[in-house]
């Protein structure tokens, strides 16, 4: 029997902001620094459903490329998260986003 799908939510992901997320098969460890909620747009998706964005910091210079990458917490945790590179200006840190609208 197949586990149901479970649509994730911000309140899913608020007891691990701050917590380390290690990167199945990269070895990479990202930190869930940030939750952003977005307000809905009239029309477009499930009405009781708030669009969010996850930002997560890591090191420079061994950035990982867009794409689809489980990701375990430290509490054993692990979610499949489309992740983006984006612009970091903060020397030292490279930051990544998850978007989920």
């Amino acid at each position: 029997m197949a586990a149901e799908f479970v649509v994730p939510t911000a309140d899913s992901f608020t007891p691990h902001v701050g917590a380390s997320f290690r990167v199945e098969g990269g070895g990479q460890v990202l930190s869930l620094n940030e939750i952003e909620l977005f307000k809905p747009e009239p029309g477009h998706g499930r009405p009781d459903f708030q669009p969010f964005v996850l930002i997560f910091s890591g090191p420079p210079g061994d950035v990982l490329a867009e794409g689809m990458h489980t990701m375990k917490v430290e509490d054993g945790t692990a979610y499949d998260l489309y992740l983006i590179p984006i612009h970091t200006p903060e020397p030292g840190r490279q930051n990544y986003q998850a978007l989920f609208n």
